[in-house]
Formats: structure tokens, C-alpha cells, sequence
């Protein structure tokens, strides 16, 4: 084995050896609104469930330069975002979105994405998803001391909308979402093979 102190690395090593790892992981499209009524999207794989009781997700957002993404701005500023699961349909509008636009322009419409009214929060979502869960931000917290590198959100799911290709007696079909996983550098994952192990009792 290897042993790696990542006290020795820079930023950019210790990023390399996490998203060759922590593999797959799921991404969140994430759509947020500024204050001048632009609509920002954008993917994001340090994405997960914190709760089901109430339901929470969790969304790390990086601090490039120290300098704050729109998406986590837009969240500061009014506590709302929608997150949608990227599939094998989407993923190519979606990965459009990681452009860097400025502030004053919107992915949504680069993208060619299509805005869809959200019920709970004021922040649209789009409709070429086939999972969207609009969100109240309940936690946020900078992470990194005195100049944080990252933010991390915890929002509670207040609304869930399930396509119903998808949707069976309560339960999502993995085969028909065939979500879209993240790994490292320009690489993604479909789901592949499935297979079952029973948990002790």
C-alpha cells in the first residue's frame, strides 16, 4: 500500500486521489435563481441523501479562488434550489450547463433546457428531467477555516416530481431513471450490471 499525508499535497492531489475513489457518484443538477431573476444551472457529484426523515440532500460546492460559484451565492441569497438526477438522456444538455457563463446569462437557455414551474419554491425547474425535488436550504456551512474552500448545503425536499415511465407502486425503476454517475476527469458510468446480497439479520 501507499500512504499518502494529505497535509503534503496541494488542493489539485488531494482532489485527484477523492474523485478517482469515491467512485460512482451520483449528480445533481442544480438550478437556483439571482436576485435579478436569472435562472443559473449547473452539475454537481459531491451530491448525496443526508435524511429521510424529514427528506434531505446534502450539495458541496467548491470555492474556486476562493470565489464563491453562482449556484452557492444564489442559494446564500434565498434559501431555495431545485436538484434533478442526471440520466442518459439529459447528460449531454446538462454537461452544456458546466460552461462558465457570467452571472447575467443562464445555462437553462444555453442548454436548450426547458424552465418548468415549481410548486413549493419560487425557483423554476426543467423539464427534461426525469427526477426533480425542489429544496429549502436548512444548513449551510463553509468548510476550511478562516478562507473556506467549499460549502456545504443541506436542503429538505419539500416537493418530488417522478415521471411516471419510472415510477412503480411507490419505488423508482433503476433501469428506466438510468442515472448517469460521475468518476474522474471527462468519464461518466451508467448503471451496468445489477446484483443483490441479502443483509444479515
Amino acid at each position: 500500500m501507499i500512504s499518502i499525508d494529505p497535509k503534503h499535497n496541494s488542493e489539485r492531489e488531494n482532489y485527484k486521489l477523492l474523485i478517482g475513489t469515491v467512485i460512482p457518484r451520483p449528480i445533481a443538477f442544480v438550478t437556483t435563481q439571482s436576485a435579478a431573476g436569472i435562472l443559473n444551472g449547473a452539475p454537481f457529484s459531491y451530491f448525496n441523501i443526508v435524511s429521510a426523515n424529514p427528506p434531505m440532500v446534502s450539495l458541496s460546492i467548491q470555492r474556486p479562488a476562493g470565489r464563491l460559484k453562482d449556484t452557492a451565492r444564489n442559494i446564500y441569497d434565498n434559501h431555495e434550489f431545485v436538484v434533478h438526477i442526471v440520466d442518459d438522456e439529459n447528460v449531454e444538455r446538462i454537461n452544456q450547463t458546466a460552461a462558465s457563463l457570467p452571472a447575467t446569462e443562464s445555462e437553462i437557455e444555453l442548454a436548450n433546457l426547458t424552465p418548468v414551474q415549481s410548486n413549493c419554491v419560487a425557483v423554476p425547474g426543467v423539464l427534461e428531467a426525469k427526477v426533480r425535488m425542489e429544496c429549502k436550504l436548512v444548513q449551510a456551512i463553509p468548510l476550511g477555516g478562516e478562507e473556506p474552500g467549499s460549502d456545504l448545503f443541506i436542503g429538505e425536499i419539500v416537493q418530488f416530481h417522478i415521471a411516471e415511465s419510472i415510477y412503480q407502486e411507490g419505488r423508482i425503476d433503476p433501469r428506466s431513471l438510468n442515472a448517469v454517475s460521475r468518476l474522474a476527469g471527462s468519464n461518466y458510468a451508467t448503471l451496468g450490471e445489477m446484483f443483490s446480497i441479502e443483509r444479515p439479520e
